[in-house]
């Protein structure tokens, strides 16, 4: 199964956005959103249900605990 990392640069591509872009999104700095792709970091709880939230997929599928997205 795919890491969180690899579902975020997945998702966010899916929806045609930089990097930069999700950054912003998420209210982080490029180098904090970047350690996300690059699976050196992960957000706290609420962070994670806000990129669940905005992706429409579940915890499971987000942190690569599943393959079906809801």
């Amino acid at each position: 199964m795919a890491t969180f990392g690899e579902r975020m640069k997945e998702l966010r591509k899916e929806r045609g956005l930089k990097q930069r872009e999700m950054a912003e999104i998420c209210g982080l700095n490029i180098r904090s959103y970047q350690s996300y792709e690059y699976d050196e970091g992960y957000p706290e709880v609420p962070g994670l249900v806000f990129l669940a939230d905005y992706f429409g997929v579940s915890l499971d599928y987000l942190m690569g605990r599943k393959d079906e997205r809801t």
